[in-house]
């Protein structure tokens, strides 16, 4: 056996690696139903009517993501509900990292952009641009970057 590798069967892997990824599932779904829900409240808030038309579209944009981003992190659900008992773990596994791979793309996405609306209503919308792309990055170093550099040969 090399070195890091596991004495286990492929499905008591793949059932290990399920496991996994419904615990960083878990996390994610909790943050980003916790967003989804107050962009959701947003509009019924006093001040909300005084967001220029661009901004409303910004944050119907980013209410639309935020949607999108609890669906996609809530399809392996789906996706396992569907497949229960038929004997696909490998490929409910590969289905389920590739969702929450794209979802963490878009969690980047939905952050930077509620930085760039809270900004924008705070200050001005250079301000919030800069604010934006620059969380874009950190999110991009951190979410994407980074794992890839933990990996060693």
């Amino acid at each position: 056996m090399s070195k890091g590798r596991r004495d286990e069967t492929p499905q008591e892997r793949a059932d290990r690696n399920w496991n996994d990824i419904l615990q960083e599932l878990r996390v994610s779904q909790t943050g980003v139903q916790l967003l989804a829900g107050f962009l959701a409240t947003l509009p019924f808030q006093s001040r909300f009517g005084e967001l220029d038309a661009f901004q409303r579209g910004w944050y119907v944009a980013l209410l639309c993501l935020a949607f999108a981003t609890v669906s996609v992190l809530l399809a392996p659900v789906a996706i396992h509900r569907h497949v229960f008992r038929e004997g696909v773990k490998e490929e409910l596994v590969q289905a389920g990292h590739v969702l929450t791979s794209v979802a963490l793309g878009l969690i980047g996405l939905l952050l930077g952009g509620i930085l760039f609306l809270v900004v924008d209503v705070l200050y001005d919308r250079t301000a919030a641009a800069w604010s934006a792309v620059g969380s874009v990055v950190v999110l991009g170093g951190l979410l994407g970057v980074l794992p890839r550099r933990v990996v060693k040969d």
